[in-house]
């Protein structure tokens, strides 16, 4: 039986919890300087609500865990 390759944009995407969780970067980080040290667009409560990660929704997990190759 061959190995599985890990689909290398997926692994780059997404990360494994040690309880087996998909997790993922919040959506909405790239535009309104949401990395910049002083905000130039959107409020500050805006930011701190696209900062961190979050988990991948249920219907969703199967096919990432599949890339990942789990």
């Amino acid at each position: 039986m061959p190995k599985n390759k890990t689909h290398s944009g997926t692994s780059k995407r997404f990360k494994l919890t040690g309880s087996g969780k998909v997790r993922r970067m919040q959506a909405g980080r790239k535009s309104g300087a949401a990395f910049a040290s002083a905000p130039t667009t959107g409020s500050r409560k805006k930011h701190r609500r696209n900062a961190g990660m979050v988990d991948v929704d249920a219907a969703d997990v199967k096919r990432v865990k599949k890339l990942l190759g789990r």
